[in-house]
């Protein structure tokens, strides 16, 4: 029997002197004197099992998930505020937290890394946590941010050699990124029901546009969120590529880029698996996330996505085993060496 593994997960539920360290820091940006020290805070081992035990791992075991893929939660992020030295210690506090979490929680959690990432700032900036995350900590997998600004599209496109040393680093590491954006201070794009939609989308296309994987061609990229209006709009999204004169999309991009499951509604998850290939479709839920309520027409959670597989008629067996877990090992290969060396 597979392993569910779900490839998208944030800490939304972390004690709340998290949030109250992070506006102090905030308020410190306008004033020194109000800094505080990432020695202030203090959450004890028992503050985090009684979040954890409350909510991600009962609603894990509700559903039937085995494991979770761990990351900062993701608006918390919020790479637009302060300058990089904020970013950097916010990072690194965020990124312990979760290593915490998995090994509090050995069996459900693995770590993956949020980058200390500020607008306008090289990139390669963010190499020593994303090593210290990889080596120390022992994360899978990283979230890059494409659009540090937080809705003003600031930086160059991801095909760009701007990106390059954090890509040069993956390749060593052999680490995937899911490609996810922060909170959204345009006051267009409501954070999580248009910018991370729209990101994923405009990440998709920047990389349709470029040749990106001639330069990288083991780069891996997640994009989240069932990517975006991708799927949907595949037909422009080839007909696009035509006139540009790219490669077919199946060997353009697909040997690059995956997309996860997190679509709450079964039309839409059924319309993911009809559009792109199996390979590419990777099991989340962002459980406690953008969506926490429970629709009406079915009485079940949006985001317990792993019914919308179970339930799907077009998968066969073994599809929905490669999706649940075959796919994540596959992509997130030291994902796959820990548990190898777990008897898994």
């Amino acid at each position: 029997m597979s392993l569910i593994i779900d490839c998208h997960g944030h800490y939304t539920t972390a004690p709340k002197a998290l949030e109250t360290w992070r506006n102090a820091q905030i308020a410190g940006i306008k004033d020194a004197s109000l800094m505080p020290k990432a020695a202030d805070l203090k959450i004890s081992d028992d503050d985090i099992k009684e979040t954890i035990l409350a909510n991600q791992l009962k609603l894990m075991k509700e559903r039937g998930n085995d494991m979770t893929l761990f990351s900062p939660r993701a608006s918390f992020m919020a790479h637009h505020i302060g300058d990089f030295n904020v970013s950097s210690t916010w990072a690194a506090i965020c990124n312990e937290l979760c290593y915490r979490v998995a090994t509090l929680f050995p069996d459900n959690f693995v770590p993956v890394a949020m980058l200390p990432q500020s607008p306008g700032v090289d990139p390669k900036t963010c190499i020593p946590e994303l090593e210290k995350c990889v080596n120390v900590y022992g994360a899978v997998g990283i979230n890059l941010n494409p659009d540090p600004s937080g809705g003003h599209w600031t930086s160059p496109p991801l095909t760009d050699k701007h990106w390059y040393p954090i890509y040069e680093k993956m390749v060593e590491y052999d680490l995937p990124a899911m490609i996810h954006v922060s909170t959204s201070c345009n006051a267009c794009f409501h954070t999580t029901g248009a910018h991370y939609l729209n990101a994923d989308t405009t990440a998709f296309m920047q990389c349709l546009s470029g040749d990106l994987f001639k330069d990288f061609p083991t780069l891996k990229f997640l994009i989240p969120h069932g990517g975006g209006a991708v799927p949907y709009h595949w037909g422009r999204f080839r007909g696009l590529a035509q006139e540009m004169k790219k490669p077919l999309l199946e060997e353009h991009l697909l040997n690059n880029i995956f997309f996860d499951t997190c679509v709450y509604h079964q039309p839409g998850i059924d319309l993911l698996n009809k559009v792109i290939p199996v390979k590419n479709v990777l099991f989340a839920s962002e459980m406690i996330g953008a969506v926490r309520g429970i629709d009406p027409q079915t009485g079940h959670y949006y985001d317990d996505t792993k019914r919308y597989i179970d339930a799907s008629t077009q998968l066969s067996a073994s599809d929905k085993a490669a999706i649940f877990e075959g796919n994540t090992r596959r992509v997130f290969s030291r994902l796959d060496t820990r548990l190898k060396k777990q008897g898994k």
